[in-house]
C-alpha cells in the first residue's frame, strides 16, 4: 500500500456504521500510515475516542474549546496532512459542508482544509434518495470533494438499498489514490490478467497455475497513479480492484478479441495474463465418458495476442510477460524482438515465494536498450510499481501526441 509515512486525518460522524470506522483506522495505521481522528459528538456516542486512540496511536480529537482542545488545530490539521477520509459521512455533515458551516472540530476543520479528502457516506436509503441530501452531493463534488458510492444491502433500520457504508477495506483502496503521485492521470491503461480456459467438452478444459495477481496489482497500482484502466481478465478467483473496469473472458479467442476492440484508444497495454498457448482443435459438445482405452486430444495453437495487438500500435507503449522454466535471458530476448515490445518482465516459474499464485514475485526487465535489470523479491504491488514508473516515462517521453485523445 502506498501509506508509508503518509499522514491521514480520518473523521468520524455519528451513524450505527461508525464501528467500520475504527477497522478502517487500523487498516491505515498497519498500512504504515499515521493516523489522526477527529470525531464528532454523536460519534462518541456509538464509539468512545479511546478506541481510535488504541488503534492509532495518536490522541483523538473531540473538542474546538476547553480541556484537551489544541489552539489553531481547527486550521493545521485539514493543511498538515496528506489527505483527508470521513467515515462514516452522514447526511448532516454533507449538508454542514454544502452550506459551508462550522460549528464544531471537524467540520471547521473541514472548511479550512486544504488536502484531498473523500466522504464515505452511510445512512438511511430514503435519506440517501432525498433530494436535498442529493442536492448537497452535488455541490460538494463540484468544489472537487470526493464521494464514494454508497453499498447496496441490508441497513441497520431493515431497509434493503443503497446506504450500506463501503466495507474498510474498499474505502483504504479508494483513499490510496489520493495520497498516489498523479503520473499516469489522464491516460488509458490496458492490462490482461489470470489464466485462459480452453474447452475439451462441457466439463473439462486446459488451463494453466496463473491465478492473476501480477496483472490485478498491475491495474490496481495503475488505477492508484491516476490512470483509466482496463482489465481484462481470464478465471479468477480475486476481488476486482476498486476503481478498474473489469472485462471477464474465457478462451484465448475471447481474450483477443477484447483486447484488440480497446486497443486503439489505450495508451499503454501491459499484458500479464498467462494465455494458453494450445486449445483442443474439436472440442466435444457432450461430457467425454470415462473409458478403458486411451483417449487421443489433437491440439491446435492459440493466436498469439501480444504479437498481434502489438502489429497494430500507433503510439502505444506495449510491455509483455514471459514465465519461463529455463533459458530465461534467451527467450526473454527472442519475445522482446519477436513481438515487438518496448520491454518485458520476465521471471522464472516453480518457485514457492515466486511466480504463479505467490504475493512475492522476482523479475528482469528486458528493454530494447541498455542492460537488463534484474528486480530482487518483493510483492507484486512492488512490482507492478517499478513496471508502471517505466512506462510512465516512456509515455512522459513521447509527449502529448503520443497519448490517446
Amino acid at each position: 500500500m502506498p501509506y508509508t509515512g503518509k499522514r491521514i486525518l480520518l473523521g468520524v460522524t455519528g451513524g450505527i456504521a461508525v464501528y467500520k470506522a475504527a477497522e478502517v483506522a487500523r487498516r491505515l495505521t498497519a498500512s504504515g500510515a499515521r493516523v489522526k481522528v477527529v470525531m464528532t459528538k454523536a460519534a462518541q456516542e456509538f464509539v468512545g475516542p479511546l478506541t481510535f486512540q488504541a488503534l492509532t496511536g495518536e490522541k483523538v480529537g473531540t473538542t474546538l474549546f476547553g480541556p484537551g482542545a489544541e489552539p489553531l488545530e481547527h486550521v493545521s490539521l485539514g493543511q498538515e496532512v496528506d489527505a483527508i477520509v470521513v467515515v462514516p459521512a452522514t447526511a448532516n455533515l454533507m449538508g454542514k459542508m454544502a452550506a459551508g458551516l462550522g460549528d464544531d472540530l471537524l467540520t471547521t476543520i473541514l472548511l479550512a482544509a486544504t488536502r484531498p479528502t473523500l466522504l464515505c457516506p452511510a445512512m438511511n436509503t430514503e435519506m440517501w434518495g432525498h433530494p436535498a441530501v442529493q442536492e448537497n452531493l452535488a455541490r460538494l463534488q463540484a468544489r472537487g470533494i470526493l464521494v464514494m458510492e454508497p453499498g447496496a444491502g441490508e441497513l441497520a433500520c431493515g431497509a434493503v438499498g443503497l446506504g450500506r457504508l463501503p466495507e474498510p477495506e474498499v474505502i483504504v483502496e479508494a483513499l490510496a489514490r489520493l495520497v498516489s503521485r498523479q503520473d499516469l492521470a489522464g491516460l488509458r491503461v490496458l492490462v490482461t490478467a489470470g489464466p485462459t480456459h480452453e474447452d475439451l467438452d462441457p466439463v473439462r478444459f486446459i488451463t494453466n497455475r496463473s491465478t492473476g495477481k501480477q496483472g490485478y496489482a498491475v491495474a490496481r497500482v495503475a488505477w492508484r497513479r491516476g490512470a483509466e484502466v482496463c482489465l481484462v481478465s481470464g478465471p479468477s478467483a480475486l476481488a476486482p480492484p476498486y476503481g478498474v473496469e473489469l472485462v471477464p473472458v474465457n478462451s484465448a479467442a475471447e481474450m483477443l478479441d477484447e483486447v484488440k476492440s480497446r486497443f486503439p484508444e489505450a495508451d499503454a497495454l501491459l499484458m500479464a495474463a498467462a494465455v494458453g498457448d494450445y486449445r483442443a482443435s474439436q472440442p466435444e459438445k457432450e461430457k467425454i465418458k470415462r473409458g478403458s482405452r486411451e483417449m487421443q486430444v489433437t491440439l491446435t495453437p492459440n493466436p498469439d495476442i501480444l504479437k498481434e495487438v502489438s502489429a497494430l500500435r500507433t503510439r502505444q507503449v506495449v510491455v509483455g510477460f514471459a514465465a519461463e522454466t529455463q533459458d530465461l535471458m534467451a527467450e526473454a530476448r527472442r519475445k522482446l524482438v519477436y513481438k515487438n515490445l518496448d520491454f518485458i518482465v520476465a521471471n522464472e516459474v516453480g518457485r514457492p515465494d515466486s511466480g504463479f499464485a505467490a504475493d512475492t514475485n522476482e523479475v528482469c526487465i528486458f528493454a530494447r536498450e541498455g542492460v537488463p535489470v534484474r528486480l530482487p523479491l518483493m510483492s507484486k504491488e512492488e512490482v507492478a510499481a517499478r513496471i508502471l514508473d517505466r512506462v510512465a516515462e516512456l509515455l512522459a517521453a513521447r509527449g502529448p501526441e503520443g497519448r490517446g485523445a
